[in-house]
């Protein structure tokens, strides 16, 4: 097992910035996702992590080694990149094998890694063919067990679905979910803009915006907690509603958007609590419901259907509430059509509240 460590870590191209003064802490075993939109410098940090970019400043531990300066073959690690990068003219356990013959291993030790790699991730029967003859989610398993026929502590992926179509990228996901809980003993760094994946297969996301780390977490804590607006925005499909208002006093506080308010006692804010002013109030879809007859709910209100879109399992509606637009989930058999005027409900307890001014949640 390794735990793989960066400590105040900088890149620089020249006179910009591209990463600026990361700290990340990965566990032994742990699944690490790092999330972010295009740009933000995931893949810059995988790989510098891999060593194929020398940093401008910082360390880069894995297990107890300094691996700042090395090269990328003596840091003991397996790599998975976006474009599968296998050799055309090889079968597949020819590309298996390349790497461990270069390594001077053994012909017996060399069989029994690809056997084991190819029973791993069920590509037995490809093992002579070219890559020319496989599919892409063939391709992607057999660019896998090409690391994994290495043996290492840490397997780096840079965005390895991110070729494929929307089905096969969900079954490789769970391949992945699967190959790490065998592998419990190996560390995983995965990176993706995708945040389905990301949700999904992570013990702990860091979402990173401009070379920085917004928030580092698990993913209920980043989906249910998200330390400010633009984590909060990024997580959730459909994206959470934000509603500008401000937050008043009566004996207890309340949220205030035009006619709308909201007694937000029950949220449980951060630091010394609520302070009047001007906020953004976050609710996701899911959160919103139709009102439930019978029962106490913390917050109602009546509003319009705009437009309805049907999703199979469930309907997504927008209306708009407080001058501004909201979206929420409804059951896939409920029948609505624009114009509609319905009840809605929520808990404010399971809203996020942002600072109108820094953005950081309160």
């Amino acid at each position: 097992m390794a735990n793989v460590s960066v400590k105040d870590l900088d890149l620089n191209f020249g006179e910009i910035k591209v990463l600026q003064n990361l700290n990340i802490d990965v566990g032994e075993g742990e699944f690490l996702v790092l999330l972010g939109s295009s740009g933000c410098g995931k893949s810059t940090l995988l790989n510098c992590i891999a060593g194929l970019l020398d940093i401008s400043d910082g360390q880069i531990f894995i297990g107890d080694r300094n691996v700042t300066w090395e090269q990328p073959k003596d840091r003991g690690i397996g790599m998975v990149f976006q474009s599968y990068a296998l050799y055309p003219q090889m079968t597949v356990e020819g590309n298996l094998a390349f790497g461990l013959k270069n390594a001077r291993m053994s012909k017996d030790e060399i069989k029994k890694r690809i056997a084991r790699a190819a029973e791993f991730l069920q590509i037995e029967p490809l093992l002579g063919r070219k890559p020319a003859q496989l599919s892409g989610g063939q391709r992607q398993r057999v660019a896998i067990g090409r690391a994994l026929v290495r043996d290492v502590d840490v397997f780096l992926f840079d965005e390895p679905l991110s070729n494929l179509d929307a089905k096969l990228r969900a079954e490789l996901r769970v391949e992945i979910k699967r190959l790490h809980q065998q592998l419990e003993n190996t560390t995983m760094i995965y990176v993706t803009h995708d945040q389905i994946e990301a949700m999904t297969l992570a013990d702990r996301i860091a979402i990173m915006r401009g070379g920085s780390i917004q928030q580092l977490a698990a993913p209920n804590t980043i989906y249910n907690k998200p330390v400010n607006k633009y984590v909060a925005g990024f997580i959730g499909s459909p994206s959470i509603n934000f509603i500008d208002g401000e937050v008043r006093f009566n004996s207890d506080p309340v949220f205030v958007a035009g006619d709308t308010k909201i007694d937000v006692a029950r949220y449980e804010f951060t630091g010394n609590g609520p302070k009047p002013g001007p906020v953004t109030f976050g609710i996701r879809p899911e959160h919103i419901f139709l009102e439930r007859g019978g029962e106490d709910e913390p917050f109602t209100a009546e509003v319009e259907v705009d437009v309805v879109e049907p999703m199979g399992a469930d309907t997504l509606v927008w209306s708009h509430m407080g001058g501004n637009e909201l979206r929420f989930r409804v059951d896939g058999q409920t029948s609505l059509s624009k114009g509609d005027r319905v009840t809605i409900g929520f808990d404010p307890a399971r809203a996020s509240i942002f600072d109108a001014e820094t953005e950081l949640r309160l």
